[in-house]
């Protein structure tokens, strides 16, 4: 699981980045100042999580078990989620598509709190 998690936040972070390029310099003239601030707000959490992955990356490898991966795949699926559906909502303007936004957030959550007890039960 090591691995996948370092694969998968490296590309994360540069999804990240690619995305925040393209909201500054692509997205600044088209979206309206409340929507360019969504899409913002789906960059920086998404690279906040991709420390999260990477910590899940590391603590696999000391810390080897179920809750260290369950942490890590929470990371994946929240950033898909919670980020996905910012970046689809201040896109298309479909007010809807943020009702899933706080599903992510809760997988952020839950991810951050396995993360801890990990590392707080491990002997």
């Amino acid at each position: 699981m090591t691995r996948l998690f370092f694969i998968l936040a490296a590309a994360s972070g540069f999804i990240a980045v690619a995305a925040g390029a393209f909201g500054a310099h692509a997205l600044k003239a088209r979206l309206t100042p409340e929507m360019l601030a969504i899409f913002e707000t789906g960059v920086r959490y998404q690279m906040f999580h991709v420390v999260g992955l990477l910590a899940a990356a590391c603590a696999a490898e000391r810390w080897p078990g179920r809750a260290v991966n369950v942490a890590g795949w929470c990371f994946v699926a929240g950033t898909l989620i919670f980020s996905g559906s910012l970046y689809a909502l201040a896109l298309t303007g479909v007010r809807a598509l943020g009702a899933v936004t706080p599903a992510g957030g809760v997988l952020f959550l839950v991810g951050w709190l396995l993360l801890g007890r990990v590392a707080w039960r491990w002997r």
